[in-house]
């Protein structure tokens, strides 16, 4: 049994004892290393609450290193996990539980009022993916607090004319404002991963694009082939002439590639290249 001390500080031997008493241990294919420093965590809850969300969900909520801090708020929350055992644990703390891969759930029947946040300590696996669905399929997410590996959060923060500037750049900033909330070490979790992490903060901005997927596949065509010319690449989908002509609209040259744009004029080139679409 675990003692009143133990939760609050969700330690290590919090982590190994719940571990004894669910008899399993962490799943490498699931992504499974659990937090086990309580000021990173009380870090990132302090994070998602700060603006008395209406909703709270977190993905993968694992052994509950967040969640714990996480049912202190008044906000309703909802868990969303794919292990079986960890499903089964938070049913039976009377938690609401989703028990499925989050990339494959309905996120429009979640109900979520305005004002819903996300927090995770995300699988490293699917963290790209949660990230893009939820730029073009808001649902009332208005907020994030999301720990990634390393590379991929300084990939969701690059700026055009560098190395890590890519599709995820672009469409993330699109969507939300982000910034950075901390760096967290091998040594914060069980088992510790062979890799850093890094929490950033989502806020949504209203991009003005009616139709986001369309959007996304222009991005990512223009990602596509990134030594090429963007003219060749989103040829593609769009008349070159087409392609030509919007960009030297927006005064840009046609020899561009897609990691010279600013996600500005990655959104202008959108709404030139389909007749100036935004939203009423």
């Amino acid at each position: 049994m675990e003692d009143k001390s133990a939760l609050q500080t969700f330690s290590m031997s919090t982590v190994l004892q719940r571990l004894r008493d669910l008899g399993i241990r962490p799943n490498k294919k699931l992504g499974q290393n659990f937090l086990v420093n309580v000021d990173v965590c009380k870090k990132i809850v302090d994070a998602a609450v700060k603006d008395n969300p209406s909703k709270l969900i977190e993905v993968g909520p694992g052994l509950g290193a967040l969640t714990e801090f996480l049912l202190d708020n008044p906000a309703p929350l909802t868990l969303i996990e794919l292990d079986k055992t960890f499903a089964e644990y938070w049913q039976e703390r009377q938690v609401n539980v989703i028990h499925k891969d989050a990339l494959q759930i309905d996120w429009g029947s979640l109900e979520n009022p305005p004002g819903t946040c996300l927090v995770s300590n995300l699988p490293y696996q699917i963290s790209s993916s949660i990230v893009i669905d939820r730029c073009v399929e808001p649902y009332n997410v208005n907020r994030m607090v999301l720990m990634f590996q390393k590379e991929v959060g300084q990939r969701m923060t690059a700026r055009n004319k560098t190395e890590d500037y890519s599709l995820l750049s672009v469409v993330a900033q699109t969507f939300w404002n982000i910034t950075g909330l901390m760096d967290v070490g091998p040594k914060d979790f069980y088992p510790p991963p062979q890799i850093a992490s890094r929490v950033l903060t989502f806020d949504r901005i209203e991009a003005n694009i009616k139709d986001p997927k369309k959007y996304l596949t222009m991005v990512k065509k223009a990602f596509a082939q990134r030594r090429k010319f963007m003219v060749s690449n989103l040829g593609q989908i769009y008349l070159k002439a087409t392609v030509i002509e919007s960009l030297v609209k927006l005064g840009i040259k046609e020899t561009v590639r897609a990691e010279d744009l600013t996600v500005q004029q990655f959104i202008d080139l959108y709404r030139m290249l389909n007749n100036n679409e935004s939203n009423p």
